[in-house]
């Protein structure tokens, strides 16, 4: 989620059925992200339930269907990842654009999803997406999910956990309704109605601040921390809270798709890098995915995937394992 993203997460979707409430307050009424093509077209990705894409699911991603196997880098994939056929990813689909859900409620796309796709053909797999809360995946890398891809912050905590390999850099982004009306100073959020999701580094963020209004005796910041970035978005949204804070890509895409509703305050905080988290000393299988990520920055597929979200200005050109931060 910046879970910094880090932290960072998404619009549930890009349609009516999932911006649903974000998209009804609009029309009352993550640097930003570039323009993402989400016209209709034929959906893709795979569904929560690895089912694949459905007719009714509209969203255009990037085809991953011309990705050839490499088996060099297959063969370093070990049983326990490989040996059923599948990828399984686990991932928050509430966090547009990089993992949300299209028009038919179901299907997983966006440019992590893409990434995802893309990694399962290098590897000769096929790919299930499987929709789950952000807190939920990291411990469950490894078990449930053979990785993650959620817009996960690189930090030395989460490291303590899981093996990293990065793919992409954001920073964090306020964002308030149009005009500021709560007239909210982020160098000053004490009492302030703040919404964060859960488990995300902008959320870790906050909470250190709050720690210093009381410390410093003013009164507390008000912390709505929802589980799916939706609810953030719409908490802002609906005057809920006062001002949210996220991935500057999903803060960027959240204000595209709530028309004049919302706006950024102030610059882009912390640029820091995103990964794939992986199993926790499974050396093989983060040296496999290193490789494939390379190779799918190197032959430009992987540009091609975050130009189809509009978000290259996110990219990267060196995957690593488990940099230092």
């Amino acid at each position: 989620m910046s879970y910094s993203k880090g932290i960072r997460r998404n619009l549930r979707s890009i349609a009516a059925a999932t911006l649903g409430a974000a998209m009804i307050f609009a029309a009352a009424a993550c640097g930003t992200t570039d323009t993402g093509d989400t016209s209709a077209s034929g959906g893709s990705g795979s569904s929560s339930s690895g089912s694949g894409s459905s007719s009714s699911s509209t969203t255009k991603g990037f085809d991953t269907s011309s990705i050839q196997k490499d088996d060099a880098i297959a063969a370093l994939l070990p049983d326990s990842v490989a040996g059923d056929g599948t990828l399984t990813v686990g991932t928050d689909t509430s966090y547009a654009p990089a993992e949300f859900l299209a028009e038919d409620g179901k299907t997983a796309v966006g440019f992590d999803v893409d990434l995802s796709k893309a990694l399962a053909a290098v590897f000769g797999l096929k790919e299930n997406t499987v929709s789950s809360t952000f807190d939920s995946i990291i411990p469950s890398v490894g078990s449930k999910y053979d990785i993650g891809i959620s817009s996960f912050t690189v930090t030395k905590e989460r490291m303590d956990a899981v093996d990293f390999v990065t793919y992409f850099k954001a920073g964090s982004t306020w964002v308030v309704r149009k005009g500021n009306p709560d007239k909210v100073d982020t160098s000053n959020l004490c009492g302030v109605k703040v919404a964060v999701q859960t488990g995300t580094t902008q959320e870790e963020e906050v909470n250190k601040a709050n720690e210093q209004c009381k410390a410093d005796g003013k009164d507390a910041i008000d912390i709505q921390s929802s589980k799916l970035q939706t609810d953030v978005t719409t908490a802002v949204a609906s005057g809920k809270a006062s001002i949210f804070y996220a991935d500057s890509p999903v803060a960027g895409y959240a204000i595209s798709q709530t028309g004049d509703t919302l706006e950024t305050l102030g610059d882009d905080t912390g640029v820091t890098p995103e990964a794939v988290a992986i199993k926790k000393g499974d050396s093989k299988t983060a040296e496999a995915v290193q490789k494939a990520i390379q190779k799918l920055m190197d032959d430009g597929t992987y540009k091609k995937i975050l130009d189809t979200w509009g978000v290259s200005s996110g990219a990267i050109d060196k995957a690593e394992i488990n940099p230092s931060v």
